[in-house]
């Protein structure tokens, strides 16, 4: 039973948190892994006094009571300590005598939780159910008039371009006034976003690097990632692997200085250059690393001391227009590695993307534009902005390429899609419809969090800690104790077999359509969804 202790207002059972635990003292045998292995530290060996009652012999003799005390687990309580049903504490276990069940109640500890005057934060992104993107089917399959083709005997080029497309006479005319082109990238659609170097673990951030690199290398697949906010490691910055990565710059410039003074020991130059206005998951909100996370390591490359909270300003404090952005952010950008690499900025969903867009078409410099929309997020983001604020990303993706395709300029500016992308494990169709939407690429991030290293959070808020530094797989700690539980190795495997497995599919998906040497960029009448509100939103057919 539990200590004697006073009752007041604020004080809870274990029946008002979200997650119980369900403990079989008979089976354990008290090893102590599941009290070592929690994140949050909910349990923790306890004490108990338990009354027996014990009948003698003689009937006629009243029944006595024998007291005994046993050491076992017990659940605190208090909200800081709340269990988040993580069930590592069931993995480690070698009896399967513990385990989190959730609780009867839908809503629990959201008072209780918000508590000295700071909103709850959650790792990881906003608990929307279903998705618009999951129910658009393909409906356009190719017959007798234009065969479909086979995905399993066909080579299919599976690329897209990241840079500004000059028509050939424009081309010329640049060429010849400026003596320089636009730099393009072959790429491949499926880009990894950006989760930095201080939001994910070493171990972790390493292990996407490795997968990228080794499918670059030794299957030919140009695949790219973001380096999020922060910079990134100086090996990094001065290896010949530097040319699948894009280097994001962001509204707090954390880790620029450590990229600015590489360039002149650069052997390659990067992919491209991601300048972030905004995020996806908190929309006119900044980036916000917490202190739990900001080691020494974090401190260096970034440049700021450690153990301190490192806030984003939501947009760049210098700029204060479209125009003054892009003269001064993309252009400044080209210069520093000699207009050689292609630049381009990356937007939260809004409904001024198109402003935006606008605005880049007018300039050559501009190399493409990415759009986050509102279901992203894989890192900390207050409730509020994760649950009420954003623009769906297909919609957005739909106005922006139907705008370029009213002035005639749809294959000049690629736009990159991303937010909820293989939110409920469609992946490849997800991607293939944003595709056919518009898109010239789409953004993961949450998702090869999950595939690659076993991420437990999901959308009926199970763990969800991502954003102080407690994550029970070491996807997001700073903790060596946490982040060695992962293997790097292991990580680059599935990372590989993720593309893989999305090529192979994604294959299916265009193979009837009867194309094999571009992507369906654009290509909306093979699109079809049941909604004729949707349909008519976004300019596809209504099927029933």
């Amino acid at each position: 039973m539990q200590p004697n202790r006073p009752i007041t207002p604020s004080t809870l059972s274990v029946k008002d948190l979200p997650w119980q635990i369900l403990w079989e003292k008979d089976k354990c045998t008290l090893c102590g892994r599941c009290t070592a292995v929690c994140p949050v530290h909910t349990i923790e060996l306890g004490v108990f006094r338990k009354r027996i009652v014990q009948a003698d012999i003689d009937p006629a003799a009243p029944p006595g009571n024998v007291y005994k005390v046993y050491h076992g687990i017990r659940q605190k309580t208090d909200p800081a300590y709340a269990c988040i049903g993580c069930a590592m504490c069931s993995l480690v276990c070698p009896n399967d005598c513990i385990i989190p069940a959730r609780s009867d109640e839908a809503d629990k500890l959201r008072l209780h939780i918000d508590r000295g005057g700071q909103p709850r934060r959650r790792g990881g992104r906003r608990n929307a159910p279903g998705g618009i993107l999951d129910q658009i089917k393909f409906i356009r399959i190719s017959m007798l008039t234009d065969p479909a083709l086979d995905a399993g005997r066909h080579e299919f080029e599976l690329r897209s371009l990241l840079g500004r497309i000059l028509p050939p006479e424009e081309n010329l005319k640049f060429f010849s006034e400026n003596g320089w082109i636009p730099p393009v990238r072959e790429i491949y659609p499926l880009i990894i976003g950006g989760m930095s170097f201080g939001a994910l673990s070493p171990t972790m951030w390493e292990g996407l690097q490795m997968g990228v690199s080794y499918l670059n290398e030794e299957l030919g697949m140009p695949v790219r990632i973001s380096t999020g906010e922060g910079g990134c490691p100086p090996r990094l910055l001065r290896s010949r692997f530097l040319k699948y990565v894009i280097l994001q710059i962001a509204s707090g410039y954390f880790g620029w200085d450590e990229i600015i003074h590489a360039i002149p020991e650069m052997k390659v130059d990067p992919c491209a250059v991601e300048i972030k206005y905004g995020q996806g998951a908190k929309p006119g909100d900044g980036g916000l690393l917490m202190w739990y996370k900001v080691n020494k390591l974090i401190a260096a490359i970034r440049g700021v001391p450690p153990g301190v909270s490192l806030p984003s300003p939501p947009t760049h404090q210098t700029k204060y227009s479209i125009e003054e952005s892009v003269a001064k952010m993309i252009q400044s950008m080209y210069m520093a590695w000699g207009f050689r690499v292609p630049v381009y900025p990356k937007i939260s969903g809004t409904s001024t993307a198109l402003a935006v867009l606008n605005n880049l078409t007018r300039n050559p410099y501009a190399a493409g534009l990415a759009i986050d929309g509102e279901d992203g997020g894989t890192g900390a983001a207050y409730n509020v902005s994760m649950n009420h604020m954003g623009h769906p990303i297909a919609s957005n993706i739909r106005d922006a390429y139907l705008n370029l395709v009213a002035i005639g300029m749809q294959n000049e500016i690629p736009l990159f899609a991303g937010g909820g992308v293989g939110k409920n494990g469609n992946l490849a169709a997800n991607a293939a419809a944003l595709i056919m939407l518009g898109a010239s690429g789409v953004q993961i991030g949450k998702y090869i969090m999950q595939a690659a290293a076993g991420c437990l959070g999901s959308e009926s808020d199970r763990c969800n800690i991502c954003n102080i530094g407690l994550c029970p797989k070491g996807i997001t700690s700073q903790d060596p104790r946490l982040y060695r539980r992962l293997d790097a190795e292991q990580v680059a495997e599935r990372v590989v077999d993720v593309f893989l497995s999305f090529d192979t599919e994604l294959k299916k998906i265009v193979a009837p359509l009867g194309r094999s040497t571009s992507l369906p960029v654009g290509m909306s009448d093979a699109l079809g969804i049941a909604d004729k509100d949707a349909a008519e939103r976004l300019k596809i057919k209504y099927v029933v």
